[in-house]
């Protein structure tokens, strides 16, 4: 999961679990939180702010956690996240080992190639921003017309966007 800046005109990407998205006119900017699954789109959370650990926390259990016993109830799933600081704080560790036997986080390497498929899905989202016919002129706007795309995206979408990046991992 990828936190990306968008504005009209330019984006930017860093490595967390997030999408900051600006608007042109006004400025400022709304962040999202997002997950996705080979079977469905997961929520879309809106942050309000930059992430700490704390704030991953409320959204781990929250958001992450009823996904993951919803969709993998027999303990069967898997989390991938990156190595953001945030992720790799104390209290995010301890919650995911009191609930490791629900699923299971995928260890990524430091310095590992950026293949998350959320990053794929975020220029998904970008691009049907730049494509709108009235562009958001206010915050609210902004996040109303995030949450609207997320909401529309096509499972063949993500579910392609998954099997992308499956095959560029096992080139690794």
């Amino acid at each position: 999961m990828v936190e990306s800046e968008f504005g009209v005109n330019r984006m930017r990407t860093w490595i967390h679990h997030a999408l900051v998205t600006t608007v042109q006119a006004g400025g400022g900017g709304v962040m999202v939180w997002g997950m996705f699954s080979w079977h469905t789109l997961g929520p879309l959370v809106p942050t309000g702010h930059r992430l700490n650990a704390t704030a991953y926390l409320s959204i781990v259990s929250d958001h992450v956690h009823p996904f993951m016993i919803t969709m993998y109830p027999s303990s069967d799933g898997y989390f991938q996240q990156d190595n953001a600081p945030c992720h790799k704080a104390r209290i995010i560790s301890n919650w995911f080992l009191e609930h490791d036997i629900e699923f299971t986080v995928l260890k990524w390497p430091p310095q590992s190639p950026d293949l998350h498929p959320i990053e794929h899905l975020w220029d998904v989202v970008e691009r049907e921003l730049r494509a709108l016919d009235v562009h958001p002129t206010n915050l609210h706007q902004l996040q109303d017309a995030i949450l609207s795309i997320w909401a529309n995206i096509s499972k063949e979408c993500f579910q392609h966007l998954l099997n992308q990046c499956h095959v560029e991992l096992r080139q690794f």
